[in-house]
């Protein structure tokens, strides 16, 4: 049995753990998102501890971001221009390189939830798929033709800009760069400022801002079925696990097609547009996914 080591890095919290190739988390342990130079030695702390009970043989980082994921690039393995600012132009791949020497796979958190969902979730035996966390963040991870879209840099799916009704929606956006854009619109921290909430779920069922953000969910479902033709689009993150968005995303979406698209994946719109069967577990398992992969291309 292969045993893998994954780091998930969240804004809030990081979590780590040991896996094998088969998806069973044998060990894992949280750490609250301080600054590196407490988070870190408490990452490697834990993995050294478990290393003799469980010889692990490669190691993967799903990081908050923007991070640079290009292996030919100066700053490999950095999170860059991140709005935490203890952790800018932090070399991650660095630090933990530097405490084991094993092959270490390293991407963005969207992006390793989408390879968690491709190796045990909605996405398996899918060559073109997109995975959207709607959380305190959003933030999207797409594979394409069989490999995890990257491009000059990496997707920045939260933060497409999309039509707004300032009649019905006056809220002048959330996101600290845009305002208005995705992200802004739609993510938890936004539907907690536009209604004065500690959490999203506290807005009833029948809310009006479930209307709304049902509206924006939609927008970026159809901007993203038209741009990269996706097999499925799997939704996971906090805001999703309202039971009653997801029939009204995939009817919205529908609508906002108008015909164009004459496909099953449109017609039957309820088996593209599907929630993450890994849940919040989503970037766990992409992190220990892409310690698979590193191993396989060392």
């Amino acid at each position: 049995m292969t045993l893998l080591a994954g780091i998930e890095a969240g804004g809030t919290k990081f979590v780590c753990a040991i896996g094998d190739q088969h998806g069973k988390i044998l060990e894992q342990v949280e750490f609250a998102t301080e600054s590196p130079d407490i988070t870190i030695p408490k990452v490697i702390g834990f993995f050294q501890v478990q290393q003799k009970q469980f010889p692990f043989s490669a190691i993967g980082i799903a990081s908050f971001g923007p991070v640079d994921p290009n292996p030919k690039s100066d700053t490999y393995g950095y999170i860059t221009s991140t709005p935490k600012l203890l952790w800018q132009n932090f070399n991650f791949v660095g630090a933990i390189k530097k405490a084991f020497k094993l092959p270490i796979g390293f991407d963005t958190d969207a992006n390793a939830a989408a390879l968690g969902e491709y190796y045990w979730g909605h996405a398996k035996g899918l060559t073109d798929f997109i995975y959207l966390t709607v959380g305190t963040g959003i933030g999207g991870g797409a594979m394409v033709n069989g490999k995890l879209l990257h491009g000059a840099m990496h997707a920045e799916m939260g933060h497409i800009l999309i039509p707004q009704d300032k009649v019905k929606d006056p809220f002048i956006g959330n996101c600290p760069f845009h305002k208005n854009c995705l992200e802004g619109l739609a993510s938890g921290p936004a539907i907690n400022k536009r209604w004065n909430l500690h959490s999203s779920s506290e807005l009833p069922a029948e809310h009006l801002g479930w209307d709304i953000e049902s509206d924006y969910l939609a927008y970026a479902m159809a901007n993203y079925i038209l741009t990269l033709s996706p097999q499925r689009i799997i939704l996971g993150g906090g805001v999703m696990k309202q039971k009653q968005l997801l029939p009204i995303i995939q009817h919205k979406t529908k609508i906002l097609l108008a015909g164009y698209i004459n496909h099953t994946n449109v017609h039957e719109i309820e088996k593209t547009i599907v929630l993450a069967k890994l849940d919040q577990l989503a970037g766990l398992y992409g992190a220990i996914a892409l310690a698979d992969e590193a191993l396989k291309t060392k």
